[in-house]
């Protein structure tokens, strides 16, 4: 028998509908209606949990409680295991329940932390419980998840180095032609080969960019908008991978002309005295023992963040834009507007204090700021990350 609490929450989401989306689109009623969606999910969780282990779901006839779900329920199987899975967990971990049960973390958090929750975490993940908890509350949510990774390194290193073998071992590129002659395929790489060749497809893509937007204005004659572009983001990003291999052609197999070396930016920042730093620029957390395969040829670029914030930066003919650039790349890693993170390798180093008020072009008085916020910055100042 349903309880009187389902028929009041009912009520009560029938009472949203009937108030309108108009009533609830601001900034404060989605901050309340995601964290009563978060305490529904904990219930939901909790009670899913409870049907699991209560058998009820044989008297269908269902295999398992799984089962049951994705037929009656009409769910993804990967949504009800999560649930289960999730409900399970949350036993072991009462500071992350409570916190989920307020509303004061999500469902995406819970399951971050329950992906590094096992028999060789358990007794550190009991200690810090309310560390990650207190994290998940305050950092954005790829910094939380970084910082989980952080964690898990330190909590169970040689489970975090068997971890990146097998993430390294699902690497694969499926690429065959269909009936009419067009390609399909699919690439799975880990972290660091993704990074590798990510990064230099967005670099090809943003040359392809700049040309079709100069293409534009000269066909417009003035100040083109985006639907006056020739091709779309997803044909750059195709002809860009074209590019790649057209490019890979043109170099020599007999050694007469080496191919550019990956660079890999080596970060010696103040905290490390009393933590971790294992990552790649685009901040993705990677285990030491993943580095080791590339040390014996890759460009190795040393940079050392001093208490104060400063950068400094090994010279290295691959830096395409100087050594102040670059330490302002490091230092900020992506655009310091709160409300967005475009990779640094994106962004443009603007003057903190314009230069036309007499600030230099200095590392101090410099900062990553995106093409969107940079153009913005002369109406109000953007605010910036603490």
């Amino acid at each position: 028998m349903r309880s009187t609490g389902i028929d009041e929450l009912t009520a009560a989401i029938d009472v949203l509908f009937a108030e309108g989306v108009d009533a609830h689109r601001d900034g404060s009623s989605l901050e309340a209606l995601l964290c009563q969606h978060a305490r529904l999910e904990s219930v939901l969780s909790a009670a899913a949990t409870a049907y699991d282990e209560s058998s009820d779901w044989a008297v269908d006839g269902a295999k398992n409680a799984t089962a049951w779900l994705t037929r009656k329920c009409h769910l993804p199987r990967g949504v009800a295991t999560r649930m289960f899975r999730r409900g399970r967990h949350l036993r072991q971990l009462p500071v992350v329940a409570e916190a989920f049960s307020e509303g004061e973390i999500n469902a995406g958090h819970v399951d971050a932390l329950v992906a590094v929750n096992g028999p060789w975490t358990d007794e550190a993940l009991a200690r810090d419980e309310r560390i990650l908890v207190s994290k998940a509350k305050r950092l954005r949510f790829d910094q939380f998840v970084k910082a989980v990774a952080y964690w898990e390194q330190l909590a169970d290193p040689d489970g975090s180095e068997e971890a990146a073998e097998e993430r390294r071992e699902r690497r694969d590129v499926h690429l065959a032609p269909t009936h009419n002659g067009m390609y399909v395929g699919s690439v799975t790489l880990d972290p660091i080969s993704g990074s590798i060749v990510n990064t230099e497809l967005s670099r090809i893509e943003e040359e392809f960019f700049k040309a079709d937007w100069d293409r534009a204005r000269t066909e417009t004659g003035g100040n083109p908008k985006v639907d006056d572009l020739w091709r779309t983001p997803v044909q750059r990003r195709a002809d860009a991978l074209v590019e790649m291999a057209a490019r890979s052609s043109l170099v020599q197999s007999d050694g007469a002309r080496r191919p550019p070396a990956p660079l890999f930016s080596v970060l010696v920042d103040w905290p490390t005295l009393a933590g971790r730093v294992c990552e790649l620029a685009e901040g993705i957390v990677v285990s030491p023992g993943e580095l080791v395969p590339w040390l014996s040829f890759a460009d190795l670029e040393r940079a050392v963040m001093e208490p104060s914030g400063r950068v400094e930066v090994s010279s290295t003919n691959r830096l395409f834009t100087g050594a102040t650039r670059r330490a302002i790349e490091l230092r900020d890693r992506e655009c310091v507007h709160v409300f967005c993170d475009v990779p640094g390798a994106r962004c443009q180093a603007d003057h903190s204090l314009p230069w036309s008020h007499g600030g230099l072009t200095t590392q101090d008085n410099g900062r990553l700021l995106c093409g969107f916020h940079n153009r913005l910055r002369n109406h109000d100042p953007p605010p910036q990350r603490e």
